[in-house]
């Protein structure tokens, strides 16, 4: 582990790692169809922040951990947040053509294909997770709450929950309250899973699992937030789509409730918040979990 280096050479670092074992997901014996491997893949690689693979392994290391027994996790993650993007891009949800600069996974392969894929990326991720154990020895029972973790943060209590919470707010938002719900589990569980996930693999104690859930709750609100801000004032280059399509789809957002400077002091707000947290938790090396969360309030993109 080099905590040393910049933060940038450090996410690439990561980004490199986690796209590696990406690229060769499944045991070679395994006989899979070549068109459902092409799909899943061409989702996968199809580039982005890898903000929660690279969460997982932040926290691993912040609590002492291996960043090798937290790589299987980190790719699930991945799995998963890909999966819901393969699905939120469909005609039946929000009907995209465009991801990350590419055509949608529907749009090259078909939806029937996209929906496969997806489901495909979802159960591959908990075989995954199980190779933590398999591979690096981490304890059964520390692995186990990891699977329960994901299938909750991920599930309708989670991140389906906070989409079909987006989804029926389409219809009309009335509050700050319901818009904050779709953001937390929408965004914010899937994050909060990620630094939990990472901080098991470590063994960190229970009062710094909370410490962990705290700054994902936080950071994972802050980058929705963000998101709101940049769809109004973002550059579509940088971006890798439309901005302002909030606004076109009638969506309410942030800066609809309380403006945009309001919003902006929100996100500081949240981001010292996390940060405080996780300085007082008592981590072995809580930097770049610091430098994460200032990260996250600038990106442009």
């Amino acid at each position: 582990m080099n905590n040393t280096s910049p933060l940038d050479q450090y996410m690439n670092e990561i980004n490199d790692l986690i796209s590696t074992e990406l690229s060769v997901m499944m045991p070679e014996e395994w006989d899979v169809p070549t068109s459902l491997k092409e799909s899943m893949l061409y989702s996968l690689m199809a580039g982005g922040k890898r903000m929660r693979p690279l969460l997982v392994i932040a926290a691993c290391e912040a609590g002492g951990g291996k960043r090798e027994a937290a790589l299987p996790v980190a790719c699930a993650v991945e799995m998963v947040h890909t999966y819901s993007l393969v699905h939120d891009d469909l005609p039946a949800m929000d009907n995209d053509d465009y991801r990350r600069g590419k055509l949608t996974n529907h749009k090259v392969y078909g939806e029937a294909a996209a929906i496969l894929a997806g489901d495909a990326l979802l159960t591959h991720a908990f075989y995954k997770v199980v190779q933590t154990s398999r591979k690096y020895g981490i304890p059964a029972e520390r692995v186990l709450s990891i699977v329960e973790d994901l299938a909750e943060y991920a599930g309708p209590r989670g991140m389906v929950g906070g989409q079909v919470a987006d989804m029926e707010g389409e219809q009309g938002l009335t509050s700050l309250k319901q818009l904050e719900y779709i953001h937390l589990h929408k965004t914010s569980d899937l994050i909060m899973f990620s630094l939990m996930a990472g901080g098991r693999v470590a063994g960190v104690t229970d009062a710094q699992l909370d410490a962990l859930r705290t700054y994902g709750h936080h950071i994972g609100l802050a980058f929705q937030i963000q998101d709101d801000i940049l769809d109004l004032t973002g550059d579509e280059a940088k971006l890798g789509k439309k901005t302002q399509s909030d606004v076109k789809q009638q969506k309410v957002t942030y800066p609809y409730f309380i403006g945009l400077e309001a919003s902006k002091q929100e996100v500081e707000r949240l981001t010292a918040e996390a940060k405080a947290v996780i300085m007082q938790g008592g981590f072995s090396d809580p930097q770049r979990l610091i430098e994460i969360a200032d990260f996250l309030m600038s990106r442009d993109h």
